[in-house]
């Protein structure tokens, strides 16, 4: 059970609630700092003051006055209203990532809302509820606005849900439960709405695959390093201490770690060939870049998630309700586009190392990794399929964070377009992990064609792991069954797994 009180989450945590693997709770003390701010903006809506979205109408219409009869009715009304996303639905992670960053934010007790509605968005997490919801619609400026709506329209017992992989009418889930929907008084529409709720899941969420990527290209590039009889002296310590970025240290330990006790490493210590391309050499330069962009996007989501990001702001204490802009994505934006370009150059040197590999002026090796090249193919389209991947990839490193375009009737006048930053960061991690599946089937072939000698214990394991999905290649075939099922281990941790027995944690 993971208690919220939304100061003490953690990524690890957002990770396990996304996958369904830990229920959650509201911590005491949060319930009651929940408490206080509640009744402290029922006492304010009592009395008349004008409070944004509480007493007054949303975005260009916070000049207009509610009167006290209408307070539920404009909650129930944003809501409704607000739901106008499109595209197709969100993947059950990424929303369940995005309801649980909600229910922290509210937790804290800086938004007023009744702690009733917590309980039941908790619900819907811990019974596998999951609402519905379109993936495109936000500009990431007030807050995650149509995506959270959609959210919270099934709260009211309207829209969609999926239940046990069934879609069905939130009003049915809600039956199921035992549950009735939720009677939203003043602030609370607005306090489930307003917040950046989607960008942080897609920024949280994609931070912990590419954190498992940029291992897994290590173990890729040592095995089609191995495989290609290049030189492990760009990997000395003593070049990276001359140059002392973390990332850059990290790779090389776990390159050294991965090719030690290799017999195809010691055969060719006395080759004539001086120097390696940039693809193998400079892997630890470039993977270890990627590395240092990783480290700073996890700066950035880790004070996020747990982060009071609505408006406006409620401070019982003080006796204020301030209006701001905590809602704004900017900080996300930037961070998931720079977290685009460093997962991006994992796909474009790994593309590089595969294309050395069906060079048999470089790497020695049949054409295509063919046996029997011109009456096979061999992996030529595959590698094309990689530099496809990479180029598409390139595209879509084009920043959203730089794009701004002017929403309600201009009073929302800059935008972050965070949302947009984090679908296409998605779609980046997707096609790196198929270019690396794509250089471990290159890589496998590569090591066989290098028998009687052996690599390394850690890439054997290795090698092993990937041969018990994957044959050798010996004539040609439909691989993209291949790909696909290196994508599975890939995703498992299976390859890693492997590896790690052997190496110990790869940093």
């Amino acid at each position: 059970m993971i208690y919220l009180d939304g100061q003490s989450l953690g990524l690890e945590d957002v990770y396990a609630v996304a996958h369904g693997s830990s229920s959650v709770g509201l911590a005491p003390g949060a319930r009651k700092a929940m408490e206080s701010s509640r009744n402290f903006v029922i006492t304010k809506a009592r009395e008349g003051e004008a409070l944004y979205g509480i007493t007054t109408g949303l975005g260009a219409l916070s000049n207009t006055s509610i009167a006290q009869k209408d307070l539920e009715t404009l909650q129930f009304n944003l809501i409704r209203s607000h739901c106008a996303g499109v595209g197709r639905p969100l993947p059950r992670k990424i929303v369940r990532a995005m309801m649980l960053l909600r229910a922290n934010s509210l937790a804290r007790g800086y938004s007023g809302i009744n702690p009733e509605v917590l309980d039941l968005l908790l619900d819907f997490l811990n019974n596998d509820v999951t609402p519905v919801v379109p993936e495109k619609g936000s500009v990431g400026a007030s807050g995650d606005l149509a995506p959270l709506a959609h959210m919270a329209l099934c709260l009211i017992g309207e829209g969609e849900v999926t239940k046990g992989g069934e879609t069905m009418k939130a009003k049915r889930a809600l039956g199921e439960m035992g549950k009735t929907p939720a009677v939203l008084g003043p602030k609370d529409g607005l306090a489930l709405i307003n917040g950046t709720g989607l960008m942080a899941a897609q920024g949280s969420l994609a931070l912990a695959e590419a954190q498992q990527l940029a291992k897994v290209a290590d173990v890729a590039g040592a095995m089609s390093l191995d495989g290609m009889k290049g030189s492990l002296s760009p990997f000395d310590l003593k070049i990276a201490s001359l140059r002392p970025f973390s990332g850059h240290k990290a790779v090389c330990q776990n390159i050294n770690a991965l090719l030690k006790g290799s017999a195809i490493l010691d055969s060719h210590k006395d080759c004539p060939r001086i120097q390696d391309s940039y693809s193998l050499r400079c892997i630890p330069q470039v993977h270890g870049a990627t590395r240092e962009t990783l480290r700073h996007a996890r700066d950035i989501f880790s004070v996020e998630i747990n982060a009071v990001t609505d408006n406006p702001i409620i401070f019982a204490k003080d006796n204020e309700v301030l209006s701001g802009g905590n809602f704004h994505g900017a900080p996300l934006s930037l961070a998931l586009d720079y977290m685009a370009l460093g997962v991006s150059e994992l796909g474009s040197i790994s593309e590089r190392r595969i294309e050395k590999m069906m060079n048999k002026e470089f790497s020695d090796l049949p054409p295509f990794l063919s046996p029997d090249s011109g009456h096979h193919s061999g992996l030529m389209i595959v590698q094309v399929t990689a530099a496809a991947l990479a180029s598409e990839n390139k595209i879509l490193c084009h920043p959203a964070s730089i794009d701004t375009i002017p929403t309600s009737t201009d009073k929302e006048d800059h935008v972050s377009m965070g949302p947009v930053a984090g679908r296409k960061l998605l779609e980046i991690l997707f096609n790196v992990k198929h270019i690396l599946a794509m250089e471990f089937l290159c890589a496998t072939q590569a090591i066989d064609f290098q028998r009687p000698l052996k690599t390394s214990d850690a890439l054997e394991a290795c090698h092993k792991t990937l041969r018990e999905v994957v044959p050798p290649i010996r004539e040609d075939r439909v691989f993209k069954n291949d790909i696909d099922r290196i994508v599975r281990l890939i995703s498992s941790g299976a390859l890693i797994e492997a590896v790690e027995n052997r190496t110990g944690k790869l940093l």
